[in-house]
């Protein structure tokens, strides 16, 4: 009997890591010399002054050393997706008039709460196309607010009304197959499903003047169990003659 047991413990953790599927990792970099770093003038809210002994950057372009990029959104493409909608709330805080995330995704249907983590008054001001947009003010007593976006949609840009340096970007999708890279480039998505899917990397300063289209970068990968690398290359684009 208790073989018997140990044989279907074993086979039932089998199954289960199985069924989690692939990983999809890798780095994004910037080939060219990056834009000069933007300082921040907050002088115009004294709470926002002061919250900040060194100065601030605007954080729409951040690359390291090495050349590689901190908030860019790595996502697959068409994905039918099944599973169930996170419990758990996506987070976009105002901290030190700034907003926290800079870049983030979550799933349709899932909460945002949205925290005032600041002693002074914020407007956030979400400008979707696809959903109902949301503009509302956050005075320092009101310290968290919930909402909820149902339809996917990406980027929705988000602004607060009150400090115009304050920029932030969220991506809805119906999957959970999306990822930030961190200060040093690096994304990682886990539990893919196996097969070929359509892999999409943007960052916010990628975008035509004129048509106001991203200029994402696109490639295709296969997923299977274990791990896949797939890196991207922004590069800066040429001069139109």
């Amino acid at each position: 009997m208790l073989k018997k047991n140990f044989i279907l413990t074993a086979l039932c953790s089998l199954f289960i890591s199985s069924s989690f599927g692939g990983t999809l990792s890798g780095r994004v970099n910037f080939d060219g010399k990056p834009p000069k770093k933007k300082t921040i003038k907050m002088d115009a809210d004294p709470v926002c002054g002061s919250s900040h002994k060194e100065p601030v950057y605007r954080q729409s372009f951040i690359m390291n050393e090495e050349g590689f990029l901190k908030n860019v959104m790595v996502y697959l493409k068409d994905v039918k997706y099944e599973g169930n909608i996170p419990e758990t709330q996506a987070v976009l805080d105002q901290n030190g008039c700034m907003y926290d995330p800079h870049v983030q995704g979550m799933q349709a249907g899932q909460e945002l709460l949205i925290k005032n983590s600041d002693p002074t008054l914020h407007n956030i001001h979400g400008l979707p196309t696809i959903n109902s947009q949301f503009n509302f003010a956050m005075p320092k007593v009101v310290k968290e607010k919930a909402i909820k976006i149902v339809k996917p949609e990406h980027p929705i840009y988000i602004k607060c009304d009150v400090h115009p340096w304050m920029k932030s970007y969220l991506s809805v999708f119906n999957h959970p197959y999306f990822a930030v890279t961190d200060d040093t480039g690096y994304y990682k998505i886990d539990n893919i499903p196996p097969g070929n899917y359509e892999v999409i990397a943007w960052q916010e300063k990628f975008r035509d003047k004129e048509t106001k289209e991203w200029k994402t970068l696109r490639t295709s990968a296969t997923i299977s169990d274990g791990e896949t690398n797939q890196n991207f290359t922004f590069k800066k684009p040429a001069k139109k003659k």
